[in-house]
């Protein structure tokens, strides 16, 4: 692994999408959300998405000039149609929504369409954490890699699912999960390293289990907990996707095959407000304590130790605000490639 500052990266990124036409300040922005995807771990969603974001925009596939707008205000709900931007953005507007919203009402429900692919989703939960309140993220897979419990027809994506608590001074109690048992972008990556995945992430359409990435077009990712991840990946495609206008199932448009089309992403993003149901620091202390009890619980002899969701994020994020973001050489050499054909500064290769 190579690593780079925080600021390289952000200034790598930035000048890349400036030099394929997105606004300044947009870039700005969506350069720094990618980044909180790197920086909590979730190296599948952060600057490794970069070539594929450019080779989106160049084929027409994203609109650099949106006009997003809330279609329907209905009380502590909104509908938020993103005009095809850069899904970061959608998602950015939405929090922001979904903060004035749970401040006003206690709760607000945001749902979007037309929107894409937007990283990590502890990105955004993690958001409206920072600020006090108890974020929920959900939102439709940008392909179709799941087929439906003793199906081979891949109608299902990914469909992640992220909630985020505040802790006050301690680390975010925070869950991002994929309803598959890996999500996609651990694919890619296994592949882009030239690793092989677990025998238990994907099986072809027999059932054998597929361990080559190179071989994943071939197969279905298999969900969580068998015919529950299933279920939980349709109820969050019906809720993120179908509630909002946007496309599930057969409608879902692969956004790596067909990179001219836009694909109509569903999201959806929930806030509540811990006031709204009593003191919010007293409910803090109540989450601490909780994970005071788990955290003291007994461990299992030889086992790895007990772990509450978000502390391994919370201390990747610490090591890489110090370190820098590690990336492998091939992806390295696969910037350095994006570099040279937009004009743009190589990434420097710090040790």
């Amino acid at each position: 692994m190579q690593y780079i500052s925080l600021a390289t990266a952000q200034g790598f990124i930035s000048d890349i999408l400036r030099a394929v036409g997105v606004p300044p300040d947009d870039a700005a922005r969506v350069a720094h959300l990618m980044l909180q995807s790197d920086l909590a771990g979730a190296d599948g969603h952060g600057l490794f998405r970069l070539p594929s974001y450019v080779k989106r925009i160049q084929a027409g596939g994203v609109n650099l000039h949106p006009k997003m707008q809330v279609e329907k205000d209905f009380g502590a709900t909104a509908l938020l149609n993103g005009d095809n931007a850069l899904g970061h953005l959608v998602m950015a507007r939405a929090v922001e929504l979904a903060q004035v919203k749970a401040k006003q009402f206690g709760v607000a429900w945001i749902g979007s369409h037309h929107g894409n692919h937007a990283g990590a989703a502890a990105v955004y939960v993690r958001m409206l954490a920072e600020q006090g309140l108890i974020g929920i993220y959900m939102a439709v897979g940008n392909a179709n890699h799941m087929a439906p419990w003793g199906g081979i027809d891949l109608l299902l994506s990914t469909n992640p699912l992220a909630i985020a608590i505040p802790a006050g001074k301690q680390p975010i109690v925070l869950l991002d999960m994929a309803t598959t048992i890996a999500a996609y972008g651990k694919v890619k990556l296994a592949a882009q390293r030239g690793e092989l995945m677990p025998d238990t992430w994907m099986i072809d359409r027999s059932g054998k289990p597929i361990t080559d990435p190179k071989r994943a077009s071939e197969g279905s990712l298999l969900p969580i907990g068998e015919y529950k991840g299933y279920g939980l990946a349709l109820m969050i495609g019906l809720l993120a996707g179908s509630l909002n206008g946007a496309a599930v199932g057969k409608e879902t448009i692969d956004f790596n095959a067909q990179q001219a089309s836009a694909t109509n992403t569903g999201q959806a993003v929930i806030a509540l407000d811990p006031s709204a149901f009593g003191d919010p620091e007293a409910f803090i202390e109540r989450v601490n304590q909780v994970v005071r009890d788990i955290q003291q619980s007994t461990p299992i002899p030889g086992g790895a130790g007990i772990r509450v969701p978000g502390e391994g994020a919370a201390r990747t994020t610490e090591q890489r605000q110090r370190d820098g973001i590690p990336l492998s050489l091939e992806l390295f050499k696969t910037l350095d490639a994006l570099a040279i054909e937009h004009g743009v500064p190589l990434l420097l290769k710090e040790q």
